[in-house]
């Protein structure tokens, strides 16, 4: 066989495996996070023994009952919220009106936190700069 030909076959099959493997990674980084939920999003679509990523505004009213902390997460435009208990580490800058990411997973009217899932978000992040 001639040697320029058994190159464009080597090149054509190296190629062809760099794009199959590029697809699937593609494909798996794009299926595999849980879809991000506000609370009435979340009262909406909740499935038992599924988890999903809750976002929304940490409102007043935070409690302690024993290592679990219970607080209830808004939906910024319709006002709903749902109760959430979390245990786990809890991020230094959480409070009332702080933006939260938890996973959580519905058990009954309550939804469960898992174990060191809770984040907050940075307002300063998401706030226009002050004109000087």
């Amino acid at each position: 066989m001639d040697p320029s030909r058994k190159r464009a076959i080597r090149l054509t099959v190296a190629l062809s495996a760099a794009l199959l493997l590029a697809s699937a990674l593609i494909y798996t980084s794009f299926t595999a996070g849980n879809p991000e939920l506000t609370a009435s999003q979340l009262l909406k679509h909740a499935q038992p023994g599924q988890s999903y990523i809750l976002a929304g505004t940490v409102l007043s009213g935070i409690q302690h009952d024993g290592t679990a902390l219970l607080f209830r997460v808004r939906d910024p435009k319709l006002r709903l919220s749902v109760p959430v208990r979390y245990t786990g580490i809890v991020p230094d800058p959480f409070a009332a009106g702080r933006g939260v990411l938890v996973t959580v997973h519905e058990q009954g009217s309550t939804f469960i936190g898992e174990p060191n899932s809770l984040t907050t978000k940075c307002p300063s992040k998401y706030q226009a700069a002050a004109a000087t």
